[in-house]
């Protein structure tokens, strides 16, 4: 074990306690803090009335313009005119009054003007009465106002007229006025309202005293019937003021260019959005440290209540937090030449690196976990010039990158093909650069744009090398099985493959052979196909010892355990399981591969040799023939252990079919798990049923039914005729 490893050991040692699991999270969220600090620090700016401004400003918070509001405001509400309503039951009243005078004047008339039966009699002649005398019988009948607006000439013409004529008179005044009436007058339209009625009067054909006194009642008549309405407009106005909506200074708005004037209003706007405050405010820190803290509680809670092995989930928690240091200081360094730069150079940041790091060494539920972290502190950390903004796009940018390389990887033979991964990252990063840029409707140059799109390629690119370059160090130091390393061993040319191939061809065979199996029976259950054919390739490196002491290596040459004492036959065969553990130790094989060959045959019965050792003595205990073990304890050395047996068992058998290939996986798999060899393993009965089904489909596509040829002679025979 190399210095790399001893450290990470220690330190594994130390997070079983929970002291040291909750201060490593401590120490991640100080970390993250100590970057983000300059984030969110409140910028505080020089300006001077009246000067130019030495750099341009953007407001960090949208904030409400409450001048600018109540100017807007008020000019709205100038501009809402003046309600006036029409008083209908004005020209109701007229026509009213008009019709009494003229009924009054009939009235006058009929009483003071005796029938034509008794003008004769000389008794009536008294009743008689003068103009004079009507027209002050008139002026009774009315009211004083009325007389007052009358013209004497009017009530003269009334009392002279007779019925018939008086009746015309008020139709025709009484429509006039209705009609003029009807519309709407102002105090400046009643002159024209009342040429309008003496226009619409000058068609009567009566009298021409008659005439001018119903012309002049309608004049009098005619009044303005619309008035300022007070409550109808102050709520018009009420409403356009409500309408009004808020002026703000949005987050990232321009408030002064760098060399502009600074005048009263954008001092005013400055001092709005807070820069001119000269008090210091904890908020910023406060919301920073809640951020951190909600995040690295939720990671905690995760890693706390894992259900995975102790020692795997304290190499998870360490490679987590490595690879989040990395990324933060990367993130961080990155920001920090952009600013220098003054560009936009935070596009090259290769944030799927993570996201690759921790799929290959982990699993797809943390590489998501980290990527969407990474992208909620990139908003903050890649906040450009104006601090406290959030940054939403390059925080979208990120866990789009990282999200659509772990669907990369995802794919069949990609985990092997980073770089590969990593073109076709940059592809779609740059496709999603643009994206942005065209949804924001941004204007760039065309080299602004080659700028943009050579930045996204590096930042796939930079992801896929980096990668690469930093996956052979955590699987040093964690002693990491990722699949490059079971890539690299699965080649046929590795020095213990081709010993097994020299040394023991027929357990070579018989290795590919149980490889086939396992794996696709490994991947029918969902667990690492490729760990299984690896492990299978090297699960019987110990055979190589004495290659020629199992019946597969001897090509029909005599089978050294007749000669062989059964305790003997039994310690040269249950060797071979210790002796391959220690042969792929001293060749510094990964831990999974030595676990398989040690436990493949778990601590199943050697029965051929313990019965022919029962039948010497009847005392031999069953135990003394069994493998040491241990037990399987993954789910693809359980699946290995099956296929080896079945692999053998079928290749002893003369004419396998498809019904006794099935009764003879089936009676294995039942055999093994009556004698408990599943008991430390989580694979379940279904998984069990999926493997037999996957083994049998896999034995019959092997041993399928062959034509029978002829004997060579009856072949010649055939061939003569």
């Amino acid at each position: 074990m190399n210095r790399i490893q001893k450290f990470f050991t220690q330190i594994k040692g130390l997070l079983v306690h929970r002291f040291f699991q909750v201060l490593l999270f401590i120490i991640l969220g100080l970390f993250a803090y100590g970057l983000m600090f300059s984030n969110v620090k409140p910028e505080r700016v020089q300006v001077e009335l009246f000067k130019p401004a030495e750099q341009t400003i953007r407001s960090t918070k949208t904030v409400e313009d409450t001048y600018k509001t109540e100017q807007e405001k008020e000019e709205i509400s100038k501009q809402v005119a003046d309600v006036y309503s029409l008083k209908k039951e004005y020209a109701k009243n007229k026509v009213d009054l008009i019709s009494s005078i003229f009924d009054s004047a009939i009235e006058v008339n009929k009483e003071t003007d005796p029938d034509e039966d008794h003008k004769e009699d000389e008794d009536k002649k008294e009743t008689v009465k003068t103009d004079a005398q009507k027209v002050s019988i008139l002026k009774e009948k009315l009211t004083d106002e009325v007389n007052k607006n009358i013209e004497e000439s009017v009530f003269l013409a009334l009392v002279q007229s007779d019925e018939d004529e008086l009746k015309i008179a008020k139709d025709s005044t009484i429509t006039a006025v209705n009609n003029v009436m009807s519309s709407r007058i102002a105090a400046s339209d009643v002159e024209n309202a009342k040429k309008k009625v003496v226009e619409e009067l000058g068609y009567m054909s009566i009298s021409g005293d008659m005439k001018k006194a119903s012309t002049s009642l309608a004049r009098t008549a005619i009044i303005q019937n619309v008035f300022f309405d007070k409550d109808k407009t102050e709520e018009q106005r009420r409403k356009a003021v409500e309408s009004v909506e808020p002026i703000r200074i949005l987050q990232g708005q321009i408030i002064v260019e760098e060399n502009q004037l600074v005048d009263r209003d954008v001092y005013r706007q400055l001092e709005l959005a807070g820069f001119l405050n000269t008090e210091s405010t904890i908020y910023p820190y406060i919301g920073l440290l809640l951020f951190i803290f909600l995040t690295f509680a939720a990671f905690y809670y995760y890693f706390y209540y894992s259900v995975s092995k102790k020692d795997n989930k304290y190499n998870q928690l360490l490679i987590f937090s490595l690879v989040f240091i990395l990324s933060m200081a990367t993130m961080k360094t990155v920001s920090i030449l952009a600013d220098l730069k003054n560009s936009n150079l935070e596009y090259i940041f290769p944030g799927a690196m993570a996201a690759m790091l921790i799929k290959i060494l982990l699993n797809d539920r943390l590489a998501v976990a980290m990527i969407i972290l990474l992208g909620s502190y990139g908003t903050i950390i890649f906040n450009g010039d104006t601090p406290g903004n959030l940054d939403f796009s390059m925080g979208l940018y990120i866990i789009f990158g990282g999200l659509t390389a772990i669907i990369i990887l995802s794919r069949p033979n990609f985990k092997s093909k980073v770089l590969v991964a990593g073109l076709l990252l940059s592809l779609i990063n740059m496709a999603f650069v643009f994206s942005l840029i065209f949804i924001m409707d941004s204007h760039y140059t065309r080299m602004e744009y080659l700028y943009y799109a050579s930045a996204a390629i590096g930042s796939g690119v930079g992801a896929a090398v980096l990668t690469m370059g930093l996956l052979p160090f955590f699987e040093a130091g964690f002693g990491i099985l990722s699949s490059i390393k079971l890539i690299e061993l699965a080649n046929p040319n590795h020095p213990l493959l081709r010993k097994i191939l020299i040394e023991a061809p027929g357990t070579y065979h018989h290795s590919v052979m149980v490889a086939n199996l396992a794996e696709s029976a490994c991947e029918a259950i969902g667990s690492n196909g490729l760990l299984a054919r690896v492990g299978s390739y090297y699960h019987d490196i110990g055979k190589t010892k004495r290659p020629h002491f199992f019946i597969e290596n001897q090509m029909s040459e005599e089978n050294p355990h007749d000669r062989l004492q059964p305790e003997t036959s039994r310690d040269i065969i249950i060797s071979h399981a210790v002796d391959g553990g220690e042969m792929l130790r001293s060749h510094k094989f990964p831990k999974e591969i030595v676990d398989i060959a040690e436990q493949h045959h778990g601590t199943t019965l050697l029965k051929f040799f313990y019965h022919k050792a029962k039948k010497q003595d009847e005392a031999t205990l069953e135990a003394a023939y069994r493998y040491p073990g241990p037990r399987a304890l993954m789910k693809e050395v359980a699946v290995i252990g099956i296929a080896d047996s079945v692999e053998a068992a079928v290749r002893s058998m003369k004419h396998p079919t498809p019904e006794k290939i099935e009764e003879l996986v089936s009676f294995i798999i039942q055999d093994r798990i009556s004698d408990g060899q599943f008991d430390e393993c989580d694979i379940t009965m279904r998984e069990l049923s999926i493997v037999k089904h996957s083994l049998c489909e896999s034995l019959n596509g092997i041993f399928h039914s062959r034509i029978e040829y002829p004997e060579p002679d009856k072949l010649g025979q055939k061939v003569k005729e």
